[in-house]
Parts: structure tokens; C-alpha cells; sequence
């Protein structure tokens, strides 16, 4: 852990702040504001959304302006978008808080890049643990997003208002961190490969395949059942106490195992602990669907953020071994659009499916994607991809 690594785990934990905040309250206050309930995650949608509208835009700005600059231009727009949300929540325009959040998207698409900047901070051999490690600094966002949704849900007579407002300080103080983290340059391209591989020939090779598979169904089921929590737990009767309570412990999950993910993978291999992932979120549905009690909550979402975690470290781990140097902006863009567009596809599910069926029905409809999860790996594993090298 050197100096630079620690200050992008605090970015990245000030970024999760805002993700977890938006997960927290998006969804509530789109209940409050939208024309019919199945339209309450729409703003939760309009985050990923706008995620995978800027995933080309974002690698773009990652060329021309390299790591630092993009990541800056990244903070502005989420100081820019939660000022933006919180005059629509003050005004209650529904459709307002759609586009601010579509806005914050570009904020995500930087914000998911911050795991491959790790990798670069640290010596090749120790990549695995920069990424696991800054993914970490998730915790921050445990700890302090559910309660600042708490703690300023009634600072201004619009319930949540001034829960964004606080998301824009929240930006600034990461604008200032990132002023003091230096990034090594892009590396010169190889002789005779001016832009490296065209795409499709990247995407096209297996490890690249299961790596996106895993990364986008990964967060697609965490998602799916993540942003439909607060409104499940709303209509079983539990007070936004508890939601912030379940919404902490599930982010614990998802990024304290950050500190020991990497030392796993390095121990046992990717695939294997992604398949421990895989396992993990089967056992989260099942408790899920065991019933509704604030424990069986509790259990469940902290259980998912631990199989993403090892699916999603995973799945970054082993994309790092599908591109070259030159080739890592366009390969890690598609990666994220294919994160966003599930994600996108979830948040919108997880409205309608929880307000119309159930939260019974919306976790059994999550199980197909972690049966192809399991069968991506598996295919993988057959083609001897499972060993120590890979990562």
C-alpha cells in the first residue's frame, strides 16, 4: 500500500458514499414523486443509465486527458448532478430527478474505472491486492452513506433534499483528494500496434467472455435485489431506520472482504472464487425467500455483497489478462457498458417486479442469472483457464 494507492481507496470509498446514498433514497423519493409506483427506481435506473451512455464518452476523455484529468471532469459532474437532484426533489419534478441522475451517470462510469487505476499504482505482481484494496475503501460508503441518508432525510422540509445537497460536498471533498494522486502515463504504444487489437478481437477471447459475464450478471443480481430492498422493506412495515441498517450491513459485505479477496485469488485461483461467489448469492435468494423478517433481510443482503465482491474482484482480476497496455481504455469501456446496460435493465426490473409480484417472485427471477454465471465459469474452467497464472 503506498501513499498514492491509500488516497484512491479514499476516492474510491467517497464514490460509494454517493452510490449508496443514491440507492438509499432514489427509490423513495422516486415513490413520492412518480406518476405510478412501478416507476419508483426509474431514478435508480437513470444512474446506470446514464452509466452506460458515457462508457464511450468516459474512455474517450480517458485518452485525451488521461487518468487524473478524466477522473476530475468525472467529480464535477457529480457535485453538478446531486445540485441539480436536489432542486428536483425541493420542486417535486419527477421526471427532473430522472435526468440529474442520467447526468450522475458519468460520474459512475469514472467512479468504476478506479479499480484498473489500482492496478497501475502498484507493482505488477501486487495488482490483485491494489485492486481488492482500493475496492476496500467501499467501506467508507457502509458506514457513512446509509446514515447520511439518515441523518439528513429531514435536514430541509423536502424529506431527502438536503441528502443530496450533502452529496455535493461530499464530491467536492473528493475533487480535493484526487488533486494529490498522481498517475503513472499512459504507456508508449508498441511498434507496429498503434491502438493494439481491434475490439472485437478482444472480445471475442474467453477470458474476456467469462470476465464480462461476470462482472455485468454479477452486479445486475446484486443490483436487481439491492435497489428493490428499501421499498420491499418499506411495504413490509419497517421504518427507514432499519432500511439504512440493512443497506449498511449489505455494503459491509460487499467490500470488507476486499481486504483478503485479493490474497484468496492469489491463493486458489480466479475462478474458483468467483465460484464462491456464485454460491453465496444462491444462498442470499434462499433466504430471501425463506421470508421477510428484519433478520432474514439482514442476512440476505449481507451474504450478496459478499458474493459480488468475490464475483466482481474476480471478474476484474481476470480482465486485466485479456487486453494489452495500449488496448485498456476500449476494453475496460466495453466491460462497463456491458456492467451499465445490465445494471440499467435491473434497476428498472427491480421497481417493477418488487411493486407488482413481490419481493418472493423478483428473487427467484434472479436465479437464471447465476445459473449462466456458474455455466460461464465452468465453460471456462473445462478450457484449462483455471489456473494460478490467470491472475
Amino acid at each position: 500500500m503506498n501513499a498514492k494507492l491509500l488516497l484512491l481507496t479514499l476516492v474510491q470509498g467517497l464514490f460509494l458514499v454517493n452510490n449508496v446514498t443514491f440507492i438509499a433514497i432514489n427509490g423513495l423519493v422516486g415513490l413520492q414523486l412518480a406518476p405510478f409506483g412501478w416507476m419508483a427506481t426509474l431514478p435508480v435506473m437513470g444512474y446506470v443509465v446514464g452509466g452506460a451512455l458515457a462508457a464511450p464518452l468516459v474512455a474517450r476523455t480517458q485518452t485525451l486527458f488521461g487518468r487524473k484529468g478524466s477522473f476530475q471532469i468525472g467529480l464535477l459532474v457529480a457535485l453538478g448532478s446531486a445540485l441539480l437532484a436536489a432542486f428536483a426533489a425541493w420542486t417535486r419534478q419527477f421526471w427532473l430527478l430522472v435526468a440529474a441522475t442520467v447526468v450522475a451517470g458519468y460520474y459512475n462510469a469514472n467512479g468504476q474505472l478506479y479499480r484498473f487505476a489500482a492496478a497501475e499504482l502498484s507493482a505488477p505482481h501486487w495488482r490483485e491486492k491494489a485492486v481488492s484494496l482500493v475496492l476496500a475503501g467501499g467501506l467508507l460508503g457502509a458506514i457513512v452513506g446509509p446514515n447520511l441518508a439518515a441523518w439528513t432525510r429531514t435536514l430541509l422540509p423536502v424529506p431527502f433534499a438536503g441528502a443530496y445537497l450533502a452529496l455535493a460536498l461530499v464530491a467536492l471533498l473528493a475533487l480535493g483528494v484526487m488533486a494529490f494522486i498522481d498517475f503513472p502515463p499512459a504507456p508508449p504504444k508498441a511498434t507496429g500496434s498503434a491502438a493494439g487489437r481491434p475490439l472485437g478481437e478482444i472480445m471475442r477471447q474467453p477470458v474476456f467472455i467469462v470476465a464480462t459475464v461476470g462482472a455485468a450478471l454479477g452486479y445486475g443480481v446484486m443490483n436487481l435485489l439491492m435497489a428493490a430492498t428499501p421499498l420491499a422493506m418499506q411495504v413490509c412495515g419497517f421504518d427507514f431506520q432499519a432500511t439504512a441498517l440493512v443497506l449498511q450491513w449489505h455494503v459491509i459485505g460487499m467490500f470488507a472482504p476486499g481486504f483478503f479477496t485479493g490474497h484468496l485469488i492469489k491463493r486458489f485461483g480466479t475462478l474458483p472464487i468467483m465460484g464462491v461467489g456464485v454460491l453465496l448469492n444462491g444462498l442470499c435468494v434462499a433466504i430471501a425467500l425463506s421470508g421477510v423478517d428484519l433478520h432474514q433481510f439482514l442476512a440476505a443482503l449481507l451474504l450478496l455483497g459478499v458474493g459480488w465482491n468475490f464475483l466482481f474482484t474476480g471478474s476484474t482480476t481476470l480482465a486485466l489478462t485479456a487486453y494489452r497496455p495500449e488496448e485498456k481504455d476500449r476494453a475496460q469501456a466495453a466491460i462497463n457498458f456491458c456492467v451499465f446496460a445490465t445494471m440499467a435493465f435491473t434497476s428498472f426490473a427491480s421497481g417493477a417486479l418488487v411493486t407488482t409480484q413481490g419481493w418472493f417472485w423478483l428473487n427467484l427471477g434472479s436465479l437464471p442469472a447465476l445459473v449462466l454465471v456458474g455455466a460461464a465459469l465452468a465453460w471456462l474452467g473445462r478450457r484449462g483457464r483455471a489456473t494460478p497464472s490467470m491472475t
